[in-house]
């Protein structure tokens, strides 16, 4: 059985970052950021967690920074969203999630059209 190693990008682990600071006296931003280690776990235990968008809509900005050739979405608190794609490890053993964004729904509906 493959082993699952999830990595956050950049920008998503800036944005998990805010939500760790804030989560002290947020409860929307504590809800979020529980939500993200939950579904984090449901990944990695299952590598297609996440609801499939179509090819044509992968946005090109994630195409051209990280390549990416398949996109997953998981739905958050507050209609906030978490986007990863799924890649081949460093040995045939391996996959891994790449969380590309945590995004809240206008951002999310202005990257989607």
């Amino acid at each position: 059985m493959k082993t699952v190693r999830v990595i956050f990008s950049p920008e998503a682990e800036t944005v998990y970052n805010y939500l760790n600071e804030q989560a002290a006296s947020s409860k929307v931003e504590r809800s979020i950021l529980n939500a993200i280690q939950k579904k984090v776990e449901r990944i990695k235990a299952n590598v297609h967690y996440g609801n499939p968008i179509a090819k044509s809509l992968i946005p090109e900005e994630y195409k051209a920074k990280y390549g990416v050739k398949n996109l997953f979405r998981v739905e958050l608190p507050n209609f906030w969203r978490m986007l990863y794609t799924l890649t081949d490890g460093e040995t045939e053993i391996e996959i891994v999630a790449f969380i590309l964004d945590v995004i809240d729904h206008p951002t999310y509906d202005k990257r989607f059209g």
